[in-house]
Protein backbone atom coordinates (compact mmCIF):
# COMPACT_ATOMS: atom_id res chain seq x y z
CA UNK A 1 0.00 0.00 0.00
CA UNK A 2 1.45 3.67 -0.94
CA UNK A 3 1.82 6.58 1.78
CA UNK A 4 -1.66 7.93 0.08
CA UNK A 5 -3.36 4.92 0.26
CA UNK A 6 -2.18 4.41 3.68
CA UNK A 7 -3.47 7.89 4.88
CA UNK A 8 -6.65 7.26 3.01
CA UNK A 9 -8.40 5.42 5.84
CA UNK A 10 -11.67 6.44 7.50
CA UNK A 11 -13.18 5.28 10.19
CA UNK A 12 -16.27 6.82 12.61
CA UNK A 13 -13.69 8.23 15.56
CA UNK A 14 -11.62 9.84 12.49
CA UNK A 15 -14.77 11.25 12.04
CA UNK A 16 -16.34 12.41 15.43
CA UNK A 17 -12.55 13.92 16.11
CA UNK A 18 -12.73 16.05 12.70
CA UNK A 19 -16.11 17.31 14.29
CA UNK A 20 -15.02 18.09 17.32
CA UNK A 21 -11.62 20.12 15.77
CA UNK A 22 -13.46 22.16 13.39
CA UNK A 23 -16.37 22.80 15.67
CA UNK A 24 -14.99 25.86 17.15
CA UNK A 25 -15.28 27.46 13.73
CA UNK A 26 -18.77 26.23 12.97
CA UNK A 27 -19.74 28.69 15.88
CA UNK A 28 -18.73 31.69 13.48
CA UNK A 29 -20.30 29.89 10.85
CA UNK A 30 -24.00 29.58 12.12
CA UNK A 31 -23.51 33.67 12.66
CA UNK A 32 -23.34 34.39 8.88
CA UNK A 33 -25.63 31.61 8.25
CA UNK A 34 -28.11 33.75 10.86
CA UNK A 35 -27.09 36.44 8.12
CA UNK A 36 -28.01 34.46 5.00
CA UNK A 37 -31.13 33.62 6.26
CA UNK A 38 -32.31 36.52 7.00
CA UNK A 39 -31.27 38.44 3.55
CA UNK A 40 -32.68 35.35 1.93
CA UNK A 41 -35.98 36.33 3.29
CA UNK A 42 -36.11 39.70 2.54
CA UNK A 43 -35.75 38.90 -0.41
CA UNK A 44 -39.42 37.28 -0.91
CA UNK A 45 -37.37 33.50 -0.64
CA UNK A 46 -39.71 31.05 0.67
CA UNK A 47 -38.35 29.35 4.24
CA UNK A 48 -38.35 25.61 2.09
CA UNK A 49 -36.26 27.49 -0.86
CA UNK A 50 -33.56 28.96 1.72
CA UNK A 51 -33.07 25.97 3.44
CA UNK A 52 -32.70 23.59 0.46
CA UNK A 53 -30.42 25.77 -1.12
CA UNK A 54 -28.15 26.31 2.24
CA UNK A 55 -28.28 22.68 2.03
CA UNK A 56 -27.32 21.35 -1.70
CA UNK A 57 -25.41 24.83 -2.58
CA UNK A 58 -23.35 25.01 0.96
CA UNK A 59 -21.51 27.90 -0.43
CA UNK A 60 -22.36 30.85 1.88
CA UNK A 61 -20.43 33.47 -0.79
CA UNK A 62 -21.85 32.39 -3.65
CA UNK A 63 -25.40 31.99 -2.14
CA UNK A 64 -25.21 36.18 -1.01
CA UNK A 65 -24.00 36.77 -4.35
CA UNK A 66 -27.08 35.27 -5.82
CA UNK A 67 -29.28 36.81 -3.60
CA UNK A 68 -28.26 40.26 -5.49
CA UNK A 69 -29.66 39.18 -9.04
CA UNK A 70 -32.67 37.31 -7.48
CA UNK A 71 -35.97 38.89 -8.48
CA UNK A 72 -38.92 38.20 -10.25
CA UNK A 73 -37.63 36.69 -13.15
CA UNK A 74 -33.78 35.46 -12.00
CA UNK A 75 -31.28 35.87 -14.99
CA UNK A 76 -30.16 32.27 -15.23
CA UNK A 77 -26.89 32.72 -16.96
CA UNK A 78 -25.09 35.44 -15.08
CA UNK A 79 -26.31 33.65 -12.31
CA UNK A 80 -24.68 30.36 -13.13
CA UNK A 81 -21.69 32.27 -14.64
CA UNK A 82 -21.51 34.43 -10.80
CA UNK A 83 -22.07 31.32 -9.04
CA UNK A 84 -19.03 29.37 -11.30
CA UNK A 85 -16.36 31.93 -10.59
CA UNK A 86 -17.08 32.64 -6.93
CA UNK A 87 -16.97 28.77 -6.58
CA UNK A 88 -13.76 27.76 -8.67
CA UNK A 89 -11.55 27.27 -5.88
CA UNK A 90 -13.41 24.05 -5.49
CA UNK A 91 -11.86 22.57 -8.31
CA UNK A 92 -8.40 22.93 -6.95
CA UNK A 93 -9.84 21.86 -4.03
CA UNK A 94 -10.46 18.42 -5.67
CA UNK A 95 -7.25 18.24 -7.94
CA UNK A 96 -4.93 18.49 -4.62
CA UNK A 97 -7.13 16.11 -2.90
CA UNK A 98 -7.32 13.87 -5.28
CA UNK A 99 -4.04 11.33 -4.60
CA UNK A 100 -6.17 10.23 -0.81
CA UNK A 101 -9.33 10.69 -2.39
CA UNK A 102 -8.92 8.25 -5.56
CA UNK A 103 -8.22 5.28 -3.41
CA UNK A 104 -12.12 5.54 -1.94
CA UNK A 105 -14.99 4.03 -3.91
CA UNK A 106 -16.72 6.90 -6.25
CA UNK A 107 -20.10 6.98 -4.05
CA UNK A 108 -17.75 8.01 -0.83
CA UNK A 109 -15.44 10.28 -2.63
CA UNK A 110 -18.06 12.45 -4.00
CA UNK A 111 -20.29 12.60 -0.99
CA UNK A 112 -17.41 13.48 1.12
CA UNK A 113 -16.64 16.52 -1.42
CA UNK A 114 -20.04 17.70 -0.74
CA UNK A 115 -18.82 18.92 2.75
CA UNK A 116 -15.72 20.36 1.46
CA UNK A 117 -15.14 23.66 2.37
CA UNK A 118 -11.97 26.24 2.79
CA UNK A 119 -11.83 25.16 6.44
CA UNK A 120 -11.76 21.73 6.21
CA UNK A 121 -9.63 21.36 3.19
CA UNK A 122 -6.90 23.47 4.91
CA UNK A 123 -6.91 21.82 7.49
CA UNK A 124 -6.87 18.31 6.26
CA UNK A 125 -4.27 19.91 3.68
CA UNK A 126 -2.19 20.90 6.79
CA UNK A 127 -2.48 16.89 8.62
CA UNK A 128 -2.01 14.97 4.92
CA UNK A 129 1.35 17.14 4.35
CA UNK A 130 2.46 16.51 7.62
CA UNK A 131 1.89 12.24 6.79
CA UNK A 132 -1.03 11.92 8.93
CA UNK A 133 -5.10 10.45 8.47
CA UNK A 134 -7.23 13.68 7.68
CA UNK A 135 -10.07 12.12 5.69
CA UNK A 136 -12.12 12.17 8.86
CA UNK A 137 -11.14 16.49 9.21
CA UNK A 138 -12.25 16.49 6.13
CA UNK A 139 -15.54 14.83 6.22
CA UNK A 140 -16.05 15.05 10.03
CA UNK A 141 -14.93 18.88 10.03
CA UNK A 142 -17.02 19.50 7.04
CA UNK A 143 -20.64 17.72 8.71
CA UNK A 144 -19.71 20.05 12.17
CA UNK A 145 -19.80 23.28 9.11
CA UNK A 146 -22.35 22.30 7.43
CA UNK A 147 -24.65 21.46 10.55
CA UNK A 148 -23.97 24.89 11.97
CA UNK A 149 -24.49 26.46 8.25
CA UNK A 150 -28.05 24.99 8.20
CA UNK A 151 -28.51 25.72 12.19
CA UNK A 152 -27.95 29.72 11.08
CA UNK A 153 -30.19 29.89 8.09
CA UNK A 154 -33.05 28.35 9.74
CA UNK A 155 -32.44 31.17 12.43
CA UNK A 156 -31.79 33.84 10.42
CA UNK A 157 -34.97 33.10 8.95
CA UNK A 158 -36.68 33.01 12.32
CA UNK A 159 -34.54 35.37 14.49
CA UNK A 160 -32.22 36.74 11.89
CA UNK A 161 -32.84 40.71 13.03
CA UNK A 162 -30.17 39.96 15.74
CA UNK A 163 -27.24 40.34 13.51
CA UNK A 164 -28.34 41.99 9.97
CA UNK A 165 -24.51 42.98 9.63
CA UNK A 166 -21.99 40.56 11.07
CA UNK A 167 -19.23 42.17 9.11
CA UNK A 168 -19.64 45.21 11.37
CA UNK A 169 -18.92 42.99 14.30
CA UNK A 170 -15.70 41.76 12.32
CA UNK A 171 -17.16 37.85 11.99
CA UNK A 172 -16.49 38.38 8.08
CA UNK A 173 -12.56 37.98 9.53
CA UNK A 174 -12.46 34.65 11.38
CA UNK A 175 -12.56 32.60 8.37
CA UNK A 176 -9.59 34.92 6.66
CA UNK A 177 -7.53 34.52 10.05
CA UNK A 178 -7.81 30.70 10.01
CA UNK A 179 -6.57 29.94 6.85
CA UNK A 180 -3.84 32.50 7.23
CA UNK A 181 -2.91 30.48 10.31
CA UNK A 182 -3.63 27.26 8.25
CA UNK A 183 -1.08 28.63 5.30
CA UNK A 184 1.30 29.56 7.83
CA UNK A 185 1.38 26.44 9.67
CA UNK A 186 1.73 24.10 6.49
CA UNK A 187 4.85 22.83 4.65
CA UNK A 188 7.56 25.57 3.59
CA UNK A 189 9.43 24.86 0.93
CA UNK A 190 10.58 26.66 -2.53
CA UNK A 191 7.52 25.04 -4.48
CA UNK A 192 4.86 26.09 -1.77
CA UNK A 193 6.11 29.39 -1.72
CA UNK A 194 6.64 30.03 -5.37
CA UNK A 195 2.88 28.16 -5.80
CA UNK A 196 1.14 31.09 -3.29
CA UNK A 197 3.27 33.99 -4.97
CA UNK A 198 1.81 32.80 -8.77
CA UNK A 199 -1.83 32.23 -7.39
CA UNK A 200 -1.34 35.37 -5.09
CA UNK A 201 -0.13 37.91 -7.30
CA UNK A 202 -2.60 36.51 -10.25
CA UNK A 203 -6.00 36.91 -8.03
CA UNK A 204 -4.38 40.45 -7.08
CA UNK A 205 -4.03 41.42 -10.70
CA UNK A 206 -7.26 40.25 -12.18
CA UNK A 207 -8.71 41.47 -9.06
CA UNK A 208 -7.70 45.36 -10.28
CA UNK A 209 -8.10 44.82 -14.08
CA UNK A 210 -10.69 42.01 -15.40
CA UNK A 211 -14.58 41.82 -14.06
CA UNK A 212 -15.66 41.21 -10.67
CA UNK A 213 -15.25 37.66 -9.40
CA UNK A 214 -12.72 36.38 -12.14
CA UNK A 215 -9.80 36.95 -9.56
CA UNK A 216 -10.99 33.65 -7.92
CA UNK A 217 -10.61 31.68 -11.16
CA UNK A 218 -7.58 33.23 -12.46
CA UNK A 219 -5.81 32.81 -9.05
CA UNK A 220 -6.79 29.05 -8.68
CA UNK A 221 -6.18 28.25 -12.57
CA UNK A 222 -2.53 30.29 -11.65
CA UNK A 223 -2.03 28.35 -9.07
CA UNK A 224 -2.98 24.98 -9.71
CA UNK A 225 -1.20 25.35 -13.49
CA UNK A 226 2.05 25.66 -11.34
CA UNK A 227 1.54 22.86 -9.05
CA UNK A 228 0.80 20.61 -12.12
CA UNK A 229 3.93 21.63 -13.88
CA UNK A 230 5.79 21.36 -10.83
CA UNK A 231 5.38 18.49 -9.72
CA UNK A 232 6.43 17.01 -6.36
CA UNK A 233 9.02 14.20 -6.21
CA UNK A 234 6.63 10.84 -5.41
CA UNK A 235 7.10 9.37 -1.55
Amino acid sequence: MDTYAAQAQLDRQDIWQGFKQLLPLSFFVAAFGLAFGLAAHQTGLGDGSIVLMSATVFAGTSQFAALDVWGLQVPLVPLMITTFAINARHLLMGATLYPWLRHLPPAKRYGMMLFASDANWALAMQHFHKGERALGILFGGGMAIWAFWMIGTWLGIRFGSAIEDPVSIGLDMVLGCFLLAMALGARKDLRTLLIWIVAGGSSMAAYWWLPENSHVVVGALAGGLLGAIWMEKGK
